[in-house]
């Protein structure tokens, strides 16, 4: 088993950029020095490979296995949890990369519903789910629940229900929606080892409330120092403070959002806090002028002048 396969993930989890060559082409050589960052200016320690936020739907299979391979690889000693997004529009294809993550090392698998032709029902999707973590059995597998993306609404609480009895390696869900009914059944439904994670960097204290076990998110890439300070006054039970960052954070990623926050605007808003040479996004992504995310840093400082 993996280091960290069998432990509770808790804490911010960065949804990780996929480094590109100015011409396109994956960029290994960044990945060390990213996690670097990640670690000693972040004190980020978990990561989400080949997510969204990593464009995996625009990647080939071949490029998501070599990408996973060289984040497990360099993350052994500096991270705690490499948890590894294998869902495709191919059940094989999401096989393959179950089990290619599980021969690489890696914490944990994540399954996203597939987004072409949609499960109609909790039940199908389950059955998906539950084909893909048969693959990797000795992986923890968490189902990625973002439907403003898949156009599968299907609530996560039904997904979530009797889903141990399927799949007896399933450990939890990266909850990337706004509805926190659903997400607050889906904590109250959840197994003791399970961890339930927020995807919505903005409403994070709403989802600490609600019963959330950590989170995932992009902005954890640059943003998450401050997020742990959120997280750290909240366990104190210093709301003011924590809300005081809560509102900092929803200040910048609405003003973001107004200028266009997209992936390709957050991966190169990532490459002016950072330092890193993270490349362009891959089509239909398109990149972002230097100006904009230069606009964005400079709100950014504004809002956090210490960084």
């Amino acid at each position: 088993m993996a280091p960290g396969a069998d432990k509770k993930v808790t804490g911010l989890v960065a949804a990780t950029f996929t480094p590109l060559t100015p011409q396109g082409e994956i960029n290994l050589a960044e990945i060390g020095p990213y996690i670097d960052y990640l670690t000693q200016k972040q004190g980020v320690n978990n990561i989400f490979v080949n997510g969204t936020t990593g464009e995996s739907m625009s990647l080939s299979v071949a490029e998501r296995k070599s990408v996973a391979q060289e984040w497990c690889q360099k993350a052994k000693g500096k991270l705690d949890q490499v948890i590894v997004h294998v869902g495709c529009l191919s059940l094989k294809d999401s096989q393959e990369l179950a089990r290619h993550a599980e021969e690489i090392g890696a914490s944990g698998i994540s399954v996203i519903a597939p987004s072409f032709f949609k499960p109609k029902t909790a039940d199908v999707l389950k059955r998906f789910l539950q084909e893909v973590a048969s693959a990797a059995p000795s992986l923890p597998c968490y189902y990625y629940h973002i439907p403003s993306m898949t156009g599968v609404n299907v609530l996560g609480r039904d997904v979530l229900e009797d889903i141990e009895k399927l799949i007896p390696s399933f450990r939890g869900v990266k909850f990337s929606g706004n509805d926190l009914l659903d997400f607050g059944q889906c904590v109250s439904r959840s197994q003791p080892d399970w961890s339930v994670l927020y995807g919505v960097d903005e409403q994070l204290l709403a989802a600490l409330v609600m019963g959330a076990d950590g989170a995932v998110g992009s902005t954890y890439n640059y943003m998450g120092c401050h997020a742990n300070e959120l997280i750290s006054a909240f366990k104190k039970g210093d709301l003011a403070h924590a809300r005081k960052i809560q509102f900092k954070v929803q200040e910048f990623i609405s003003s973001a959002i107004k200028l266009g926050f997209d992936v390709g605007v957050n991966k190169q808003l990532m490459c002016e806090l950072s330092g890193l040479r993270l490349g362009p996004p891959r089509l239909p992504v398109m990149p972002c002028p230097q100006a904009q995310a230069l606009s964005i840093a400079q709100k950014y400082h504004s809002i956090f002048p210490s960084h």
